[in-house]
């Protein structure tokens, strides 16, 4: 080392000049005197054999010895100055050739000697410890510390620290040694290498090695290495966490076969394998956390050194992970295939050469064939002609990467008939096939051609009633005046029979009218105490018409059957519907029965959806001998707008309105059906007690006892734009001895009270439907001005168009009625 180097040298200097400064050897003195006192000896004698002057050869001995004196004195102090020169010369050879700057101070921190690296660091031949000390003021920490070291040299003591200088982008680190040097009291050697270097190297070092115990670390899978007995060497973080172990307590007390489910039998501490061997592999259950145990593949490469000690190396895979990835990969592609084939829509998939390869179940079901017979085949072939070209075009540019800019409703080519979809197509990315969804629309073009007939009934509907409103205001007038002229013709007058040949007429267009009203589902409901049995035979006559004459028609009443209490109107609809539905499943002729009885159940009884409570009730059995109705429909057919029968030819509302009818009716509606043998109807209707049914005629004779007198004093304002209707309206109850005030429409009415006192006015009688200001907003206005006041409507149209308007002191009569009628409502509206 250079520092050995150098202070050998010093100590070397020091002991030679040490020996020079301590003066002449004892014996050398002594040696020199015995060889002055045989010099003079010889001296004399020589002078007595040459009988020369004593004296004068005793002084020039003397002289001689004094002249060998100086002489050797000056050849000693020249050899002296010689070494010196010398061990100075080979001092500095060593302190120059060092790699280190070195400094010598001596006690008041002066130099004594720099060598010129540590000139070139601290800025001149001057430089010394002061300057030393300047190139850490940046860094006072640095600072601090070697104004430490200093002050332990000065106390003798040798420290050496690494302290740095100058700013963070350009910080160099230095290794200050200061050694004091002895003998010599306050002198200090300084010595100072730039490490700079070495710590980049360090720290990258450290980084790397960092680096890789993060990675070995944060690896996927485990390493660890075993010696001789089994016993961990190292294991990296991984490992240690699926062992429940931490890697300190793996290094100093774990062993392999501790952690191995079933450790190798016979096998050595450090084998995986019975066999052991070099290279050894293996599929392991290993212990981990919580007494759990999981499966690794281990990897292990073993080494046997000459001296007998073994060093393995091995990699642990834990395949828990691997096969959860497996199995979630697995159920990913189950879900995938399920919903590929259970999905509701069809799914094609088209290869780059236009042929099918691959197709779901909805898609198999919706061309009619098997998934077998349709992949392989050509994507063309199963598109109908007309959209043959459209279809292929647009495949061809979403094979050049376009997308679709709107599904296209197409016509597919199925096995049995064509059928409408939708079609949605995409390009799979990173492939040229194409995925192609198809959305069966037949159902929509059956909902869509059922809602046009709707539509169309809906006009058909609106129109009847319009027709009905204005037949019901001219057979009010007819009906009306044949009242009145019966009042002056009696029986047996000429003119009776021609009157009464009018009003029956009236009341026969009435009917049909009536009629009319119900097929567009405005009629007035009034349900009454009924005999269903009349109400069947009524209608029969319709309905004999409306079933044709292939069709038999058997009437069958019950005994006892009970009165119900329903809409006449309502129950024949019902009857009507049924019997349509009858024929037109007996295309070619057959039997429709309709059956009357008593019915009594103990306890409930469930028809669909709905649960009919014990009770007794009246049954209407309606049988036919048609083709029956298939078991997949019988659950639809109470649907609006479901039908089986073809375009046009239904509305799909005829069985949807019975069921409307009858659960409003608080009735209870059942189907029985076999394909091929026919279908039963049964109708269960809510039968009165006779208590009930009592209540109801002592209610009707009260209503005739009423009836029986008819007349009135009140003041009364008609207001009707149907002139015919106005004055009979007016005649008919200024007869009864009413005071009646007409006016033709609503403006005509506030105009004309404005003239009379509106606080005297009993009752407002008006249309609901008059050009400018209509019945509704009429009654409004004077209702503002006497809210008491009592108001009858009278219109063609149904009592539900008024349902917003209805409340108290309002009520109804529907046209056309009859003088008797009217004057029934005026005086029942008068005594409320």
């Amino acid at each position: 080392m250079d520092l050995d180097h150098s202070e050998f040298i010093l100590q070397q200097k020091r002991r030679s000049e040490g020996d020079l400064s301590r003066g002449p050897n004892p014996k050398a003195i002594l040696s020199a005197l015995g060889f002055f006192a045989l010099y003079v000896v010889c001296c004399i004698a020589l002078a007595v054999l040459l009988d020369i002057n004593k004296t004068t050869m005793l002084a020039a001995g003397l002289v001689f010895i004094l002249t060998a004196l100086v002489a050797f004195a000056v050849q000693k102090s020249l050899h002296g100055f010689s070494m010196k020169e010398r061990e100075r010369r080979l001092i500095r050879e060593v302190m120059e050739g060092s790699r280190g700057a070195r400094l010598i101070t001596d006690g008041a921190g002066n130099t004594v000697y720099a060598n010129d690296k540590f000139s070139g660091l601290c800025g001149g031949e001057e430089a010394g410890v002061k300057e030393l000390a300047a190139l850490f003021e940046e860094n006072e920490d640095a600072l601090t510390h070697f104004k430490t070291l200093a002050e332990n040299a000065q106390r003798g003591l040798t420290d050496s620290i690494e302290l740095s200088a100058g700013e963070l982008e350009k910080e160099r680190w230095f290794m200050v040694t200061a050694q004091p040097v002895a003998g010599w009291a306050g002198y200090v050697h300084w010595r100072v290498d730039d490490i700079t270097s070495q710590r980049e190297l360090d720290r990258t070092i450290r980084e790397e090695r960092e680096k890789l115990i993060d990675f070995t670390d944060n690896a996927p899978v485990g390493f660890f290495s075993v010696d001789e007995h089994g016993r961990f060497l190292f294991v990296n973080a991984t490992l240690a966490r699926w062992l429940g172990s931490d890697i300190e307590r793996l290094l100093t007390r774990g062993d392999l076969h501790t952690y191995l489910e079933k450790p190798p039998k016979g096998a050595k501490p450090y084998d995986i394998t019975d066999k052991g061997g070099a290279r050894q592999v293996a599929e392991l259950m290993m212990k981990g956390p919580a007494g759990k145990t999981f499966l690794a593949s281990v990897s292990q490469t073993v080494v046997v050194e000459e001296s007998g000690r073994v060093r393995t190396r091995g990699v642990v895979h834990d395949l828990t992970i691997e096969r959860e990835m497996k199995q979630a990969l697995e159920a990913s592609e189950d879900r995938f295939e399920r919903f590929f084939e259970e999905a509701p829509l069809g799914i094609l998939l088209v290869g780059d050469n236009a042929k099918i390869e691959d197709c779901n179940t909805a898609m198999a079901a919706m061309l009619g064939e098997e998934m077998e017979v349709i992949e392989g085949k050509a994507f063309r072939d199963i598109l109908s002609e007309d959209d043959r070209d459209s279809v292929l075009f647009a495949m061809n540019r979403i094979g050049q990467g376009e997308q679709m800019s709107a599904p296209m409703e197409i016509i597919l080519q199925a096995k049995d008939k064509p059928v409408s979809v939708q079609m949605h197509a995409r390009r799979f990315k990173g492939s040229d096939n194409i995925v192609l969804h198809f959305i069966d629309l037949t159902d929509q073009k059956t909902l869509e051609a059922q809602f046009i007939q709707s539509q169309k009934m809906q006009a058909v509907g609106q129109l009847a009633g319009g027709v009905a409103h204005d037949f019901n205001n001219l057979l009010t007038a007819i009906i009306g005046f044949s009242d009145l002229l019966l009042q002056r013709h009696k029986p047996g007058d000429p003119s009776f029979s021609d009157i009464m040949q009018i009003k029956q007429n009236s009341n026969r267009a009435a009917n049909l009218v009536r009629q009319l009203l119900a097929f567009s589902r405005q009629q007035t409901l009034r349900p009454q105490v009924q005999d269903i049995s009349d109400i069947l035979a009524e209608v029969s006559n319709l309905i004999r018409r409306l079933i044709g004459a292939n069709i038999e028609l058997d009437l069958v009443y019950g005994q006892d059957v009970g009165m119900v209490k329903v809409d006449a109107g309502q129950m024949e609809q019902v009857f009507i519907n049924l019997a349509v539905n009858a024929r037109d499943a007996m295309e070619d002729g057959g039997k429709l029965t309709m059956t009357t009885s008593p019915f009594e159940n103990r306890s409930e009884i469930k028809y669909g959806e709905d649960v009919m409570p014990p009770g007794r009730w009246v049954k209407i059995d309606v049988s036919d001998t048609g083709c029956g109705i298939p078991e997949e429909n019988l659950s639809r057919i109470f649907e609006p707008f479901f039908t089986t029968k073809d375009v046009g030819q239904g509305t799909g509302l005829g069985l949807a309105t019975v069921y409307g009818i009858i659960r409003q009716t608080g009735g209870f509606l059942d189907v029985n059906s076999a394909v091929d043998k026919g279908t039963v109807f049964s109708v269960y209707l809510p039968a009165l007690s006779e208590a009930e049914v009592e209540a109801a005629k002592s209610e009707v004779k009260h209503e005739e006892q009423k009836e029986s007198d008819l007349t009135g004093n009140a003041k009364i304002l008609l207001v009707e734009d149907e002139d015919a209707v106005r004055m009979f309206s007016t005649r008919a109850l200024t007869n009864k001895g009413y005071e009646v005030l007409g006016a033709e429409h609503g403006e005509a009415a506030l105009a004309l009270l404005e003239k009379e006192d509106l606080s005297s006015l009993d009752l407002l009688i008006t249309d609901v439907m008059m050009p400018g200001i209509d019945g509704p907003t009429l009654a409004r206005k004077l209702r503002e001005q006497q809210p008491d006041l009592k108001i009858v409507f009278i219109s063609g149209y149904t009592e539900d168009k008024l349902k917003d308007e209805m409340g108290e002191g309002i009520y109804f009569l529907p046209k056309p009625f009859t003088l008797k009628q009217l004057a029934a409502k005026i005086k029942e509206v008068l005594d409320d």
